[in-house]
């Protein structure tokens, strides 16, 4: 049986809440590795990211992760050397 996506948010612990937090304001930190490490897609993100933030911070984010082509692998030039699996393990590892 598949969780609905308002399940997997209340399921979230208010650490795995700030590790999304933190993985989603970080430029190098894709959507798509957020969801190999918590389950919530880029949708469930923003839905996150709306609850949690103050209006003006929500509205801040959205804006700066509008086009971004670091938030998408696919959309990520091949000169881009980072790894952003690595950038999310540091960043789980210090919540």
């Amino acid at each position: 049986m598949q969780l609905s996506s308002q399940q997997r948010l209340a399921n979230l612990s208010q650490g795995d809440v700030s590790a999304v937090i933190q993985m989603a304001w970080e430029d190098r930190t894709t959507f798509e590795t957020i969801y190999e490490r918590v389950g919530l897609s880029e949708p469930e993100v923003i839905r996150l990211m709306r609850a949690e933030l103050n209006p003006s911070s929500f509205r801040l984010w959205r804006m700066r992760m509008k086009g971004r082509a670091t938030k998408h692998r696919a959309l990520r030039s091949t000169e881009m050397k980072f790894d952003d699996h690595t950038i999310a393990d540091h960043r789980r590892a210090n919540c």
